[in-house]
């Protein structure tokens, strides 16, 4: 998978925002106002970064190289996933789809409730 198929399969979720909040290299993405993925756009490697489950991340990590804790984030919470070391095109846009999830349930009712009426891409 290359980073412009990643950044499709982000943008088809409900209610995503992308941006640039910290630099120009660091696409961020989010539902709401809670961050769920980025892709550092600099590295000569594709290598996404995605929120993920704690017990999920360590089992994650004990069976696939490509997969480490992510740059810069909390090691327990978030995984980064190297795009050219053999992950499943599959089970790349699960763990998408699983982060996208995560930050999905953890958003208060009301901020939910406020995109579902404001949004434009349900």
């Amino acid at each position: 998978m290359d980073i412009e198929q990643i950044r499709d399969f982000y943008l088809k979720l409900d209610y995503v925002s992308e941006s640039f909040p910290f630099d120009d290299t660091v696409l961020v993405f989010k539902v709401g106002s809670k961050m769920f993925g980025y892709i550092p756009l600099d590295r000569e490697e594709p290598y996404i970064c995605l929120k993920c489950d704690p017990d999920r991340a360590i089992d994650l990590r004990a069976h696939y190289d490509a997969i480490e804790p992510a740059y810069h984030m909390n090691k327990a919470h978030w995984n980064g996933l190297h795009l050219r070391r053999g992950l499943p095109r599959e089970l790349v846009l699960d763990l998408v789809q699983h982060s996208y999830d995560l930050v999905w349930r953890g958003l208060t009712k009301k901020e939910r409730e406020r995109l579902k009426s404001t949004a434009s891409n349900p």
